[in-house]
């Protein structure tokens, strides 16, 4: 690996951006691609950046289609914040750290966010938006707003929105979710900042406990990690 590119690769990991290096077979040249640009001596066909890029998406290292690439994924980990420490983040926090990601249970009610509720998993009792600022979300991060109380959701969606969070989504009825909308706006938001925005979370599976409500955001989740057209979110 020329010194120029391990460089510029050290660079993209530093900054916790997703990278993929693809390298010839034959011969050995390589090129960086990241999710805006490419970069190093490889040539490199419109074919095989969709196909890293794709293979970003997913986290999945392996052999081009043509057969003469290797592309190994450099991603960041994956990431989850909830805000709000409430029953079904009791279900979703163990279940998306089987799926991979790395989550952190935030909310300032000192009697909510325990140990004792929340084993192993990391805990603040930050203000919401002082822990998202201090958390600082990435492309690899998805935000999760469960608390149904405007005062903790709302600061948190504010820097959601102004971060690269792959995923924002927030609990509550229709009826909540247009009255959230109206409170951004008012705050300066706009229908391009709510097009990130699922609400109400989760897909529509009838789900009905915390348990069924988590596996329902989940797989919201993980439809738009992988670029899979999600199904309408549940009222």
């Amino acid at each position: 690996m020329k010194a120029e590119l391990f460089d510029a690769l050290m660079a993209y990991r530093e900054a916790k951006s997703p990278v993929a290096m693809v390298t010839r077979l034959e011969g050995g040249e390589q090129a960086l691609v990241s999710v805006d640009g490419t970069e190093g001596p490889l040539a490199l066909t419109d074919q095989l950046v969709v196909e890293a890029r794709t293979r970003m998406r997913d986290d999945r290292s392996g052999i081009s289609t043509d057969g003469a690439h290797f592309v190994h994924v450099h991603n960041p980990p994956l990431r989850m914040i909830v805000v709000g420490a409430v029953h079904i983040s009791q279900m979703l926090a163990p279940m998306a750290a089987l799926a991979g990601y790395a989550v952190t249970i935030v909310d300032p009610r000192a009697s909510f966010a325990t140990e004792d509720r929340f084993p192993g998993v990391d805990l603040s009792d930050d203000w919401p938006d002082e822990a998202l600022e201090a958390l600082k979300p990435d492309s690899r991060t998805a935000i999760v707003t469960l608390t149904h109380d405007p005062k903790l959701d709302d600061p948190a969606l504010q820097v959601a929105l102004k971060s690269d969070a792959f995923y924002i989504a927030c609990l509550g009825s229709k009826r909540t979710h247009a009255r959230r909308l109206e409170r951004l706006r008012e705050d300066g938001f706009s229908d391009r900042d709510f097009a990130r925005l699922h609400g109400p979370a989760g897909l529509d599976i009838g789900a009905v406990s915390p348990a069924e409500i988590a596996i329902s955001v989940l797989a919201e989740m993980t439809a738009v990690k992988h670029g899979a057209e999600p199904l309408k979110a549940a009222a």
